[in-house]
This record gives structure tokens, sequence and C-alpha cells, in this order.
């Protein structure tokens, strides 16, 4: 492919007009070959915050073998990311969710400024994987996602260990149940490699998605990062994004609404993580497709929940892999009728014919028959009532009870929630009501994993409910309702809500009710004010000014809906 009539890097390398672009490449070395050739991005997350990116480098390399074996010239680069597990219980959680959006920004920004043709992309932790993949969506030029992989499983006293497991032995270790010896010693094996949190929290979550709507190459997600199979999924994605060039295959070709269908149906099969009713209705704004919290809600209640992982069951995604990895998981799924398996891949084939040669294994109890599932419900579920009339989502995986009756006990932000939590000031019957941590309010929406954590490490878990217009981490377990719409900061019923009301949760209906009369209510919204947040400049405060609600994704654009061209097909 060295006719570039119709690729955006005719601009900057083809014709008289390009020679001052052309002394740049000279500059790096390129050869007037490389420069004839398609510029293809190759994105990564890498950085030395967490374990989640350390290997994102790595794999960039087997990426760009591949892209240079197909005849196309690589040009990699780096945005940034933030990692939940290093933010997690701090104010850097209120960067978390923002860095999304700064992640598809700046890989828009890139891909645009220097006119690449076609884009792989290496996400890690939490929020790199929607932010890549809705960059992908948006240019709307050829792409693939690759998942870094996962870290492996740790081991203490004989059994696996993940980070969820150290931030409830906070819990314990506060409450006087764990020795600071045993706290340490902990810490020290719970990660011990490379990688993404090995649970199905959000990272493991959004690659099975990436999988399972057919923007990453079958079975990629599976690989642990520190495994060498991970770079042999890069080169071959290197090579195969040449072949999407060719063909002209688009992420919007890709990315219907029966794949994010398809999507919402594996996160609800795998027990997955609540933060994709927020990713996945923010990708389908890329596309222009409706597609919000409700509708992901309504794929999760009626879709069975067979996958034994953690935080509710048993395994981790390198048990996963073991047994053939998440094609394993779409099989099952496709055989019992609930993929439709017609949808196109980054492969050329669609999922029917990927999965064609994949036999689900009965040798194993880490993924049920849809026939013998753990449940019939998905593994999360939407709630919509006087409380939440945008809707709000709670994991039910693991839960033994889906209805809960309680008491509120009101929290201004997650400090002071936690803070009672150290001290042990509430009570069985409680429903903590964490508020003004919206995506507006906090601003961020962050999430609550430390404080829901440390409840489970008293021993608590299944005796408190906790609500808030924040989110809850992937490793998040127990009665634990976010998204909560509208938000505390917009004036929404979690904002008049006070210490004593009764709430009423009820997953198996679907409800979430403040039992508060009418003309409470409205008395109480007279005298509200909104509470001012601690971020009146900079990125926090220019993110609160343009985001929305979480139930359309906490988006902060328009979306295709409101384009006049795309990227790649208009440039």
């Amino acid at each position: 492919m060295t006719n570039k009539k119709n690729l955006p890097s005719r601009h900057v390398s083809v014709g008289a007009k390009s020679a001052p672009h052309r002394s740049y490449y000279h500059a790096m070395g390129m050869s007037e070959q490389e420069m004839a050739q398609p510029f293809v991005g190759v994105a990564t997350c890498w950085n030395e915050a967490a374990p989640c990116n350390i290997s994102l480098a790595r794999q960039a390399q087997s990426v760009k073998r591949g892209v240079k074996d197909a005849s196309g010239t690589p040009r990699e680069f780096t945005t940034i990311t933030v990692t939940d597990g290093i933010a997690m219980g701090n104010a850097g959680m209120y960067s978390s969710l923002p860095s999304r959006e700064a992640i598809a920004d700046s890989i828009e920004l890139t891909m645009r400024g220097h006119c690449y043709d076609a884009l792989v992309g290496i996400a890690g932790c939490d929020k790199s994987l929607p932010g890549i993949m809705m960059a992908m969506i948006r240019l709307n030029t050829p792409s693939i996602f690759m998942y870094g992989g996962s870290i492996l499983p740790g081991s203490y006293k004989g059994k696996d260990v993940t980070v969820q497991d150290v931030f409830e032995a906070v819990g314990s270790h506060a409450a006087g149940n764990l020795s600071d010896e045993e706290l340490h010693a902990l810490e020290c094996v719970a990660c011990p490699s490379a990688g993404s949190c090995g649970g199905q929290f959000t990272a493991n979550t959004m690659a099975c998605v990436s999988e399972a709507i057919g923007l990453a190459l079958p079975g990629s997600a599976g690989a642990p990062a520190p495994y060498e199979t991970r770079d042999e999924y890069g080169y071959q994605s290197g090579k195969l994004i040449m072949n999407l060039l060719e063909k002209r295959i688009l992420p919007r070709d890709i990315c219907s609404k029966d794949a994010f269908i398809n999507a919402a149906r594996i996160v609800a099969a795998s027990g997955g993580s609540t933060n994709a009713a927020l990713h996945l209705p923010a990708m389908a704004n890329e596309c222009g497709i409706d597609f919000d919290l409700h509708d992901v809600a309504d794929i999760f209640r009626d879709t069975p929940y067979i996958a034994d992982l953690k935080p509710a069951g048993r395994y981790v995604m390198k048990d996963l892999y073991d047994i053939g990895g998440v094609p394993v998981l779409m099989k099952a799924m496709l055989e019992g009728g609930y993929l439709n398996g017609d949808c196109i891949t980054v492969t050329g084939r669609t999922i029917a014919e990927n999965l064609e040669k994949v036999v689900f294994p009965t040798d194993q109890d880490v993924i049920l028959p849809v026939s013998k599932p753990i449940s019939t419900t998905g593994g999360v579920v939407g709630l919509k009532g006087t409380l939440a009339p945008e809707g709000a989502v709670v994991k039910i995986a693991g839960l033994n009870n889906l209805r809960f009756e309680g008491v509120a006990n009101v929290f201004e932000c997650e400090e002071d929630a936690f803070e009672a939590v150290q001290k042990e000031n509430y009570k069985q019957g409680d429903v903590l009501v964490i508020r003004n941590e919206g995506p507006k309010g906090g601003p961020g929406m962050r999430e609550m994993l430390a404080t829901t954590a440390a409840i489970y490490g008293q021993g608590m878990g299944d005796k408190v409910a906790l609500i808030t217009d924040g989110r809850f981490s992937g490793a998040t377990r127990g009665f634990c309702i976010g998204h909560v719409g509208p938000e505390a900061a917009v004036g929404g019923p979690i904002a008049l809500i006070e210490n004593g009301d009764k709430i009423i949760i009820d997953a198996a209906k679907g409800t979430i009710d403040l039992m508060v009369d009418d003309a409470v209510l409205q008395a109480r919204r007279q005298k509200w004010q909104p509470r001012k947040n601690n971020y009146q400049a900079g990125a926090l405060w220019s993110y609160a000014q343009i985001v929305g609600s979480a139930e359309k994704g906490a988006v902060t654009h328009p979306g295709a809906k409101a384009e006049t061209h795309t990227y790649f097909t208009d440039i």
C-alpha cells in the first residue's frame, strides 16, 4: 500500500509541499520507503505509576514489528493514565474518570496532528481501556485494541490473593483483627508481577468488552502481562492493522448496536464491573448510537451470570486464560443464544466465525454453561426509583439477599464516610449515603473501594448498604449502589436525604426508593444549596463545567450525532 490518495498521511508525506515535513522524518532516520508507506500510530499508556502500565512499552515494540513486516510505518506515542489502585481512597481519585477523556482527547489530537492512517492502542489500567477505544471510534480510522494483560495472582497462606484482599485487610487491621506484621506480609505478595488487577474488576471487564465488541483479536484479553504470548498478540495486531487499512474496515462498522449488546452481555455474564455501565454508553456516544445506562441495565437483567470470577467468585483472569480465555466465555454465550454471531470484528470475520473452532471445555468450573448459571440474572443490575430517577447500578454477584431496607447515615464526601467506618461509627441496618461525589460534584466521580473494603474487613459487608452518586470499584462487593442520578451537585434526590430517612433497595425488582413524603422533600429543596467543591481552577474545574450525567456515560462532548465530518473518511 504505497498509494496514499485516500489516506490522511498524504498531507505530510506526499509531493513537493510535504518537503518540510519529510525533513523531520529524515532527521529521525526514516527511509524514503518508510515515508511512502501508511503511517500507523501505536499508542500506549506506558508509565511507571503502577504495574498495570509497566509492560506496555515492551508490547508496543511487538506491535511495531508486526506493522513493519506488513509494509507499514509505525509511529509510537504515549498518553497519560491514572491508575485507580494508586489513586484509590485519596484525592487522586478525582483525576481517574477525567483521565478517560484526557486519554481519548490526546490520542485524537495526536492522530489528527500528525495525520496517521491507522491506530493500534495498548492499555493497562481501568480508564485507559475505554479511553483508547473511545478515541478509535471517534476517529473512525482502522484500529485494533490490545489489552496489556492482567497481573499474576499473589499467594498468601496457601491462597490466591489480589489487591482487593489488601484493601479489605486494611479494614481488618483497623478493627484489630490483623496485626501490622500480617498486613505487611500480605501487601508484599499480593501483586507479584506486571499487569492489571487480576479479578474481574474494571480493567479485565473492559478487556472482555474489547473482544466481545470486536475491536481486539480473539483471545488477546486473557494472557497475563508477563507472558510472551502477549508479544505474539501484539505482533499479529500490528500485521492485521494493515489488512484493516487495505479493506477499510472501520471501528463504526464493527461497533454496531448489536455489538454493544454483545459487550453488555459479556459484562453481565462475567460478573463484571459496574463501571461498564458508564463506559459502554460513552463508547456508544462516539458512534452516535443511543445506548444509555438503562439500556445496559435491561441487558444485564436479561443475561445469565456464568463466570465464577473475583471479587464475587473464586477465580482470576489467569484462570480464565488457562481454560481458553474470553473466547470460551463468548462460546458459552453464543451457544446459549445470548450473543449475535453476525457482528463483524477486526479479523474481518464475524463473531460466529471467530468462535467456530472454539470448544467449550467441560472439565472446568471457571465458566459454567448458560443452562446451569450461577444466577439467571447478570452479575450487575440497574436500579431506578424515587431516590434515583435517572438510575443507578449495583453488582449483585455474590449477594445472598437482593433486598435491603435501612435508615440513612449521610456523609458529604468519601473521606467523612471512611473516617466513620474506621472508627466503626455506623451500625447494622445503616444505609451509608456518600454524596457530592458525582461527575460534576466531585468533580470526577470517585470510586469508593477503600470504604467498602474496610467495611468487609470489619465483617459488616452484608449488614449495611452503601449509596453514592460516585462510583464503586470493580473490586467492590456487597450491597453497594453507585452512579445514582441525578447527582447531588445538580439537586438530585440524593442531595435531600437526611439522617434517619428510610431507604428501600430491591435489586430483584430493580428499584431504589427514598421513603419520604413529597411535601417534606419539597420543603428540603427550598433550603438546599449546592456544595462548593475544592477545585475552582485547572483541569478538574474545566471537567466539571462540561461533563454530563452518569446516565449517559459522563461524556464531555456531543458525540457522533453532532459531527459534520470524521477524521479518516473526510480529512
